[in-house]
């Protein structure tokens, strides 16, 4: 198919590459504009961009899509459809309508649940069992559009990262299977209940909240690793905690405060319950497993955590 390919973060990669090992004809990559990144502020290509690039793919930046030359040079391409993956604009009517088969969308969750920008880690705070991806026929709703194809996979002990690698490359593989024959994956109405929203994440959402039980402390963590990184202050410090168990889930244990230490080995006082670190990250330090920061940094029990 003649197919123009949407995409910005790491997570639209596989699809990309997925499309253009089918053999499908993919005249115009379309991505985020360069922009500054990391501490040092260099500006820095998407990971879209840099795929596209080095497969002799023509790229596309545009900072909007709502003028009249954009939508232009957008019909001219005469697509048959449109993919789109965590591309980050918003598609006006007359791109939507352009192709002769519409866009279609790769959505990390299973819509109607997790309409948004961060379905994969609010699926993991929610506590859901599973999520999954959607192939969705894409309207000017926000994920509201018509479902092709849906596919499914636990959560359970998986990080925020783990899950989102998970769902980028079983969403290439789907979207695969979708172009092969679209017809044989007619659009069908999103169902009226389970409508879920999920917001785009605040960086103050990171810092841990022992006052919470442990099992959704551990969802917290889990939630935010990589990005931005569950953490707690000692002494003023910022340590990111990348993993932990949880320990006695539905016992609040005695004479022990929230956020305290019960131990030498970074197990932690929840309400009820406690986590155990097991994998740590200091300020400007590489990751660790949590026994080897306490060989050199030593937290003792009752040390209370902010």
């Amino acid at each position: 198919m003649r197919i123009a390919f949407m995409g910005t973060p790491p997570f639209a990669v596989p699809t990309l590459a997925a499309l253009h090992a089918a053999g499908h004809e993919i005249v115009a990559v379309y991505t985020q504009p360069p922009r500054p990144a990391q501490r040092g502020k260099k500006v820095q290509q998407s990971a879209v961009h840099i795929w596209a690039e080095e497969h002799g793919l023509p790229v596309r930046t545009p900072k909007s899509l709502k003028s009249d030359e954009a939508q232009a040079e957008f019909a001219a391409l005469d697509l048959d459809v449109a993919v789109v993956a965590a591309y980050g604009l918003i598609l006006p009517q007359a791109v939507l309508g352009a192709p002769h088969e519409g866009c279609l969308n790769v959505h990390g969750s299973i819509l109607p649940r997790w309409r948004g920008a961060a379905p994969v880690q609010r699926a993991i705070l929610a506590g859901d069992a599973e999520t999954g991806v959607t192939i969705m026929q894409m309207d000017a709703g926000l994920d509201t559009g018509a479902m092709r194809l849906v596919g499914t996979t636990p959560t359970a002990g998986k990080s925020a990262g783990m899950l989102t690698h998970e769902l980028a490359e079983m969403g290439a593989l789907m979207m695969v299977k979708v172009l092969s024959d679209l017809h044989a994956f007619a659009p069908h109405a999103q169902p009226e209940e389970g409508v879920t929203y999920a917001a785009k994440i605040d960086k103050s959402e990171a810092r841990l909240d022992f006052l919470t039980s442990a099992v959704q402390v551990e969802r917290q963590i889990r939630a935010f690793n990589p990005m931005p990184g569950a953490f707690f202050e000692l002494d003023g410090e910022r340590y990111k905690l990348l993993a932990a168990e949880v320990v006695h889930p539905a016992e609040t244990v005695a004479g022990a405060a929230p956020g305290v230490t019960l131990d030498d080995a970074l197990t932690i006082a929840c309400n009820p319950g406690a986590i155990r670190a097991t994998r740590i990250q200091r300020a400007g330090k590489p990751a660790m497993d949590a026994a080897e920061l306490l060989r050199g940094r030593p937290v003792p029990k009752g040390t209370r955590l902010a």
